[in-house]
């Protein structure tokens, strides 16, 4: 198991946008912590730690110890963030404290693997659902959920109900949600090509009796 990273602040004792703008200036993000029955603790962290763990493979689903001076170390991780429309960079973020045995609702991406052998006559996969929601211990929940493809075949899907997830994780579809499937696409009919040597007529353009010799 990899180790548990962890992120260090600082207490935030003034609020207001002025103290948000210099905060963001000097490279940092104001943080609220809460839940986990402790109280609301406003912080502050380096961006580019906080950065550094959504690039991770479990993205926004980390957990990480947040390492505030004065305060005990809390497991933590993203309940919601905001990003700067135009800069594209967080500008602040809310942090959720993660209780031992707590489960919590996440969001968990589907990748599909393999490749099937019945794809002729058009066929192609398409795939449904790209992420689902489960209900687990955070530090239990996992990077993607994988699914075998190699053996679909045209006329029948891979539904919520076949994906294989680990032991404490509960999926939060419907079991005949379609996850993916082989679909025909059928080449649109060809428009009738000229006859040979025939010209397309014009739109607007006068016949050549019209527009030769004089008055």
């Amino acid at each position: 198991m990899a180790e548990k990273v962890v992120v260090k602040a600082e207490k935030r004792d003034s609020r207001g946008k002025n103290e948000a703008r210099r905060l963001r200036a000097d490279g940092k993000v104001p943080v609220v912590v809460y839940g986990g029955g402790g109280e609301s603790v406003a912080a502050t962290a380096a961006l580019k730690d906080l950065a550094a763990i959504l690039r991770t493979d479990a993205g926004v689903n980390t957990v990480f110890s947040l390492d505030i001076g004065g305060e005990a170390m809390s497991d933590v991780i993203f309940q919601d963030r905001q990003i700067d429309p135009i800069r594209g960079r967080m500008v602040h973020a809310d942090l959720r404290r993660i209780a031992k045995g707590e489960k919590m609702e996440m969001t968990v991406p589907i990748h599909l693997e393999g490749e099937p052998a019945d794809l002729e006559d058009g066929g192609v996969i398409s795939q449904a659902l790209r992420e689902i929601k489960v209900l687990c211990e955070p530090a239990n929940a996992p990077e993607a959920i994988n699914v075998d493809i190699s053996g679909l075949s045209s006329g029948h899907s891979i539904h919520v109900s076949d994906l294989k997830v680990g032991e404490g994780i509960e999926i939060l579809e419907g079991p005949e949600t379609v996850v993916a499937s082989i679909v025909i696409v059928k080449e649109a009919e060809l428009e009738p090509q000229l006859e040979a040597g025939a010209q397309p007529e014009v739109v607007g353009e006068a016949p050549a009796e019209e527009t030769e010799g004089g008055e």
